[in-house]
């Protein structure tokens, strides 16, 4: 399992899927293009890949659990 470095919270509401802050560009509150498809297919632990509207930034999502994307590059700092 990869370590919390790789991992990037999320909200989900009425479907769409929504990030905090973008790991590249710090944008808030990003509405992901995420389709329900592709959300299904991240909690099967099948690779899905996310594009951020705000700054093209590509993310490789591993798996999605009910609060985390866990991605397979590091997206945050540890401390």
């Amino acid at each position: 399992m990869s370590s919390f470095e790789h991992t990037l919270p999320y909200d989900r509401m009425m479907g769409d899927v929504y990030i905090p802050q973008c790991p590249f560009c710090h944008s808030e509150n990003v509405l992901t293009p995420m389709t329900e498809r592709d959300y299904k297919q991240g909690c099967e632990e099948i690779k899905t890949r996310l594009v951020m509207p705000c700054c093209n930034g590509k993310l490789v999502i591993e798996k999605i659990d009910h609060d985390y994307f866990w991605t397979t590059e590091a997206v945050r700092k540890s401390h």
